[in-house]
């Protein structure tokens, strides 16, 4: 049995660095694909194959949570993941990202702080699941997702900025 929690904890882990590095790749994808003001075929086809990263990250991710909460409860473990304040900052975490890609792909919210939430949300989940992350209180792990979502816009605001061409710039100020 502790080979399988092992596995399932792998799986897990996996899926959440997936994600996350899926979602690195896929803002220095759109950011390169955006510099000349419209992404074109081959920029589509790349963006495609990191979006089914993050797909498969998130699978794998939600799999793995699902499969060691059922794993506790049938060995009967002492302290049971679904009552802890960390696996609802991750199954919240993980809805957010869910709710915010359907979001962004209907354009219901700008992609500068849609695509920051998801990447924010996908390092919060691979530090939790990674065990990185201090224990803290659900609401206390929002407060400080909330935070470092608004400083990581300001600085991608910024570097999309810094990295446009100076023509696309004189066109956005007037």
């Amino acid at each position: 049995m502790e080979v399988f929690t092992t596995l399932l904890v792998g799986l897990q882990a996996v899926g959440a660095v997936l994600g996350a590095v899926s979602a690195v790749l896929a803002e220095l994808a759109y950011v390169r694909a955006m510099r000349d003001g419209h992404i074109e075929r081959a920029e589509r086809r790349h963006i495609d194959v990191l979006a089914r990263g993050l797909y498969w990250g998130m699978t794998l991710l939600l799999v793995a949570s699902l499969a060691l909460v059922v794993l506790a409860y049938r060995t009967g473990a002492s302290v049971q993941p679904a009552l802890t304040s960390s696996y609802w900052s991750f199954i919240g975490l993980a809805l957010l990202v869910t709710t915010l890609s359907w979001a962004l792909s209907r354009k219901r919210v700008s992609f500068g702080l849609g695509s920051a939430a998801i990447f924010m949300a996908w390092w919060f989940l691979a530090y939790l699941t990674l065990g990185r992350f201090p224990p803290l209180s659900f609401g206390a792990s929002i407060a400080l997702y909330v935070v470092a979502t608004g400083a990581f816009y300001g600085l991608l605001c910024l570097l999309r900025y810094l990295m446009t061409p100076a023509e696309r710039k004189a066109l956005h100020v007037s």
